[in-house]
């Protein structure tokens, strides 16, 4: 199974900590939460990750660059913006981005 690795960013440090966990719960998925905004880039500059999950609390503004900043680092880093709906809501967005991992 391919590992993913995310970059969870919102503002909300108990839905940052739940993410983390339902995203953990799933075999090969590892994720690192963050809410300091100027941070992220450097931490997707100098890491390996897979999907920048967009979560609540993020400024319009921040949302558009980060998406561009992905985008031009041709590290091929996909953009989740994910508001909530649950663990299935989730699996159906990491699977629509890399449905190769659907067994």
């Amino acid at each position: 199974m391919k590992t993913l690795h995310f970059l969870v960013i919102g503002k909300n440090q108990e839905i940052l900590e739940t993410l983390k966990r339902i995203i953990e719960n799933n075999e090969g998925w590892t994720a690192e939460i963050q809410s300091d905004e100027n941070f992220c880039y450097e931490y997707i500059r100098d890491n390996t990750v897979d999907i920048v999950l967009l979560s609540s609390g993020l400024e319009e503004d921040f949302e558009k660059d980060i998406k561009i900043f992905c985008t031009d680092l041709h590290k091929d880093v996909k953009v989740i913006e994910h508001y909530g709906g649950g663990s299935g809501l989730l699996k159906n967005e990491v699977y629509s981005l890399f449905p190769n991992l659907q067994g």
